[in-house]
């Protein structure tokens, strides 16, 4: 094995040049390996330079691992303190061996800090669809199937928790599945700036653009955090142009719509809008219903009465994730302390996340549903605009804001363009009084109270 990796730095610092090599891959040394399992483990010697090598140059290990001895599968990246060093020769002794590069094996890229393997968890057999979300699966399912698409890019917009995340994951692992050589690169926009920063100071955007734009289908998950990042946004572009014009598969997903996202370039908008727009919307009473059902299939040995499971399904509204992590305290209270699950019991060890639902209306959602209702971008609540079919929505939402949140009158203004808490309190005063006369705007605000309380 020791012969090996020396041919197989001889083939990194080839394929990478001197510099780069001497500067991120001659620190790394053999650890644990096991050729009959097909596996091998790597140690840099810190959490940092582990991280950074997995993300940047695991498929370059990979190619030079596989080229050497074919029956490593499996590459692995640890910080120092987490393997055995195993000795090896020095660099300056290694042999130069030939050998000739296989494809690239599937590359499968996840968040900063994650396994590079998607979350087996998160597949579309385990989502769980319904109207909120019925469009957005499809979608997602005809892409990653692979076939002729009508649509690219594939937008997913919804809140925190709704399933987006779920989707992605889903879409890469069916891909390789049915393409087990595509390369598949999934990444948050936090690591898409992050990486493109790194690679500007590094003066080596090439290698960064060419391992973007060599995807088959490229994931950028909540893309709204590169808002504002002027030279983030011109590469996110340019890519975007690239992919689309090699017919490869992109898919974004933000927390809001393309209309919606502010500090964004209207040439990306413009982009992402010509693609397929689909929202993932909250689910239904009858999704959440359906969503514990499946979730208490998988868990045989729990013993939960229907009336809890409506009871959750009734209560617990936010998002997926928090409706799944109730019923996980619920089970796992249950087992720890030996007591029968009912509704009492479960109003006991949920009374915190019972609590924060009942207060849960947000000044962003009230301004989501204030702008669907009025047919207004969600950007004109903080716009300088005075005209009527604009002053009024917002002045509704700042009276929902007073009302259903517990906010302050300085926090509300500045959630609407930084306006002073004069302003909010004379927006409250108007739409207390209009609704008294106008009984038109009275059904519109009690109308979005329902909507917004449940």
């Amino acid at each position: 094995m020791a012969s090996a990796w020396a041919s197989v730095r001889a083939h990194l610092r080839r394929a990478v040049g001197a510099r780069t090599f001497d500067g991120w891959l001659k620190q790394l040394a053999l650890g644990e390996c096991d050729p009959v399992a097909g596996s091998v483990r790597l140690v840099a010697p810190s959490d940092f330079m582990a991280n950074w090598v997995n993300t940047h140059f695991i498929d370059h290990l990979r190619q030079a691992w596989r080229a050497t001895l074919p029956q490593i599968a499996d590459v692995a990246i640890v910080a120092g303190a987490a393997a055995t060093i195993v000795e090896e020769a020095p660099f300056a002794a290694d042999p130069i061996v030939e050998a000739p590069v296989e494809a690239a094996p599937a590359v499968v890229e996840a968040v900063a800090g994650r396994s590079s393997q998607f979350e087996p968890r998160y597949s579309f057999d385990s989502f769980v669809v319904g109207k909120a979300n019925e469009v957005a699966y499809n979608a997602a399912k005809t892409l990653a199937e692979g076939g002729p698409l009508a649509f690219n890019p594939l937008f997913l917009h919804g809140g925190t928790g709704l399933g987006k995340t779920h989707l992605m994951h889903a879409i890469g692992q069916e891909y390789l599945a049915r393409h087990a050589n595509a390369r598949v690169l999934y990444m948050s926009a936090e690591k898409f700036m992050f990486e493109f920063v790194s690679a500007m100071r590094a003066k080596d955007t090439f290698s960064f653009k060419q391992r973007l734009r060599s995807a088959d289908v490229l994931m950028i998950d909540d893309v709204q955090f590169i808002a504002g990042k002027e030279s983030t946004q011109e590469e996110f572009f340019h890519t975007m142009n690239e992919l689309i014009s090699a017919g490869r598969r992109l898919v974004i997903s933000a927390d809001r719509s393309p209309q919606n996202l502010e500090g964004i370039e209207s040439r990306i908008l413009s982009r992402l809008s010509w693609g397929l727009v689909a929202d993932v919307n909250p689910a239904d009473f009858e999704l959440r219903l359906n969503i514990l059902t499946r979730k208490l299939e998988a868990m045989p040995n729990a013993n939960v009465p229907h009336d809890v499971v409506m009871f959750l399904a009734k209560r617990i509204s936010a998002n997926v994730r928090e409706l799944e992590g109730a019923l996980n305290r619920v089970v796992a209270y249950a087992n720890l302390s030996g007591k029968a699950v009912d509704v009492d019991f479960t109003q006991e060890v949920l009374a915190d996340i019972l609590r924060a639902n009942q207060r849960r209306v947000t000044i962003d959602e009230i301004q989501r549903r204030v702008c669907d209702h009025y047919r207004i971008r969600q950007a004109e609540m903080s716009s300088a605009r005075r005209a009527r079919e604009v002053a009024r929505p917002r002045q509704v939402a700042m009276y929902l804001a007073k009302q259903l949140t517990p906010r302050s009158l300085p926090e509300i203004g500045r959630r609407f363009g930084g306006r002073d808490h004069t302003t909010v309190i004379h927006a409250v005063r108007q739409i207390e009084k209009l609704r008294q006369t106008d009984a038109e705007l009275d059904a519109d605000v009690r109308l979005l109270i329902r909507q917004l309380e449940g």
